[in-house]
């Protein structure tokens, strides 16, 4: 434990900055807090009595990525941005095995993308000249702009934050897939899981279900990848997909169905209300009827926070592991992981 508490930066969908803090105090204890709306990143520093350390990226739900920043420079001259940064790093004197120049995930942010990708080059060979710049180093360098003449300057070990920058992975829409749901599946299996749960769990062959299937963007990703799906919705399925012999469809209510025989997975991206779809998965995981599952909560307009925390108690009541994020293809929802006892 250090002595002081890490000054955390916070990247969150805009509109979501109250509960990214709320998140974070509920784990660090009470502390200050900025989080303007719409801002799309929060900075948050623990009171005396909360907890140190930085927290893992993968337990947030609300945050994309987390980060100890130390230092905030404002009013850099827009002439030459550049020479207060490399002074404040050269004081410091530590090497960095990466650079990345990032902007919020809001309009203003991408109004920046191209000064961050200039920049960003301009970085990089500053820190090369000034021999900060060592890919054996431990820690990769982040230069957030929330705007063109602000800058937060943290540094991070590449194992504990996400791998992407902005926290977003950058994933391409497949033409073949039915619909644009089927990104959501994408990203969360490849952040709630690892590259070895993968590879362990999503064996070719495996069964699944798909609760509200329907046209079949999720049952995609699950044949994509091999599965045997039976997808549950009263709608039409793509004619493509069904052609795929994988898929079973059948017309019936996705609250009253259940397997004959237990499943590997159920996915479920039904729009309903949170906490009836959180009692479905947990029900579904406390009799054995899948061993995994992967599905969204749809979170209300107001409380979304306690929302959420609701839900996700109640599957954890039967699960052993359960995993949930905010993710870049979400809007107003969480998608979670759970595995069964």
């Amino acid at each position: 434990m250090t002595d002081t508490a890490p000054a955390l930066l916070l990247y969150c969908r805009a509109g979501f900055e109250a509960e990214c803090v709320q998140e974070i105090a509920a784990l660090l204890g009470a502390g200050q807090s900025h989080a303007a709306a719409g801002a799309g990143f929060v900075t948050f520093t623990a009171d005396a009595k909360g907890r140190r350390e930085l927290p893992d990226w993968r337990a947030l739900i609300f945050a994309r990525q987390c980060l100890a920043y130390f230092a905030a420079l404002a009013d850099l001259p827009r002439q030459d941005r550049l020479a207060p940064i490399m002074q404040a790093l050269t004081q410091r004197g530590e090497a960095y095995s990466d650079a990345w120049v990032e902007a919020p995930d809001n309009d203003e942010g991408k109004a920046l993308a191209p000064f961050c990708k200039s920049f960003g080059n301009a970085l990089i060979g500053a820190l090369k000249k000034a021999r900060l710049l060592d890919p054996a180093a431990p820690r990769r360098l982040h230069a957030f702009f929330p705007q063109s003449d602000k800058v937060y300057i943290a540094a991070v070990d590449p194992k504990h934050s996400a791998p992407w920058p902005q926290g977003i992975p950058r994933l391409k829409f497949p033409r073949e897939a039915p619909s644009r749901s089927t990104l959501k599946l994408d990203e969360g299996l490849l952040v709630l899981l690892d590259e070895g749960e993968r590879a362990r769990w999503l064996k070719p062959g495996m069964s699944a279900v798909d609760l509200g299937a329907s046209p079949g963007g999720w049952t995609w990703q699950l044949v994509r990848r091999s599965l045997r799906v039976t997808a549950i919705d009263n709608g039409p399925m793509d004619r493509t997909l069904m052609a795929s012999g994988l898929v079973t469809h059948l017309r019936t209510d996705g609250f009253r169905y259940r397997p004959k025989k237990s499943v590997d997975w159920l996915v479920c991206d039904m729009v309903e209300q949170p906490r009836r779809v959180a009692e479905l998965i947990a029900n579904w995981l406390g009799e054995g009827a899948c061993r995994y599952a992967l599905f969204n909560l749809k979170l209300p307009m107001k409380k979304r926070y306690d929302e959420a925390r609701l839900c996700l108690d109640r599957v954890r009541s039967t699960a052993r592991d359960v995993r949930a994020r905010q993710l870049y293809h979400d809007r107003e929802e969480i998608t979670v992981f759970a595995r069964g006892a």
